[in-house]
């Protein structure tokens, strides 16, 4: 039994699927995956219950009806995780925007470290963003200092969507007060991990744009993260978060 699971949500991830959950599976630390997917038309999630197979017991997935948001996604996985008794849960994206060998680092920096989350950073030590345009790098740089400027966390990279957990984290956090289902879900769970004081540590990695399959990225969920975080500050002022 792993002390660990590793959360990926999925929607249209054919290209990606049996690849990344490879690379989680030939790490040195023995983790779980589990694939939270939202009915993929392309087959993802037969892909992934062939895959079973050959992974029992390690590889774990949960296929919903509908599209649901990126956000319901990692809730879901949160619950199943805590209903089991993993001590360390990630987040990662199935399109290895993630190296899935830095799962290793956030790993160490829980376990070890002192973390009780451990962030996956872009812009820790610079902009370590690789085929990223220029516009797309600018916005997800300066959203974060607008997040650091209204919430006032000293964290570099409040979007980031590669991190461990420490279970008594999701214990602690209300996930049915969890309101966000794009970016902005990212930003809310930090912030509500640092109104509860736990000790928010971030690692170094090379983020890589994926170069197979489309980004889910939209308007919408720019909107949501900006307005959003406002949302969350006025919550944190009144104890309401």
């Amino acid at each position: 039994m792993s002390d660990g699971i590793v959360i990926i949500p999925t929607y249209n991830e054919i290209e990606n699927i049996e690849s990344i959950i490879r690379a989680v599976f030939s790490l040195s630390k023995p983790l779980h995956v589990l694939i939270v997917d939202d009915n993929s038309p392309d087959g993802t999630a037969e892909k992934v219950i062939h895959l079973q197979e050959e992974f029992q017991g390690r590889l774990f997935l949960e296929k919903r009806m509908k599209k649901a948001g990126l956000g319901t996604a990692y809730v879901h996985g949160f619950r199943y995780a805590l209903q089991r008794t993993y001590s360390y849960i990630f987040e990662m994206d199935a399109d290895f925007s993630h190296n899935p060998n830095d799962l290793e680092k956030l790993y160490a920096a829980c376990h070890l470290g002192g973390a009780d989350v451990a962030i996956g950073s872009r812009y820790l030590t610079g902009v370590n963003v690789v085929n990223w345009p220029l516009n797309r790098v600018l916005m997800s740089y300066y959203a974060s200092a607008y997040v650091r400027l209204i919430t006032g966390m000293e964290i570099r990279d409040a979007t980031a969507g590669f991190l461990c957990y420490k279970r008594e984290v999701l214990e602690k956090i209300d996930l049915d007060k969890i309101k966000f289902i794009g970016y902005a879900f990212q930003i809310e769970m930090k912030y509500r991990a640092y109104a509860h004081h736990f000790n928010i540590q971030e690692v170094p990695i090379i983020f890589t744009d994926r170069t197979k399959g489309q980004s889910k990225m939209s308007n919408a969920i720019i909107k949501e993260a900006v307005f959003g975080v406002i949302a969350l500050r006025i919550k944190k002022l009144f104890n309401k978060l």
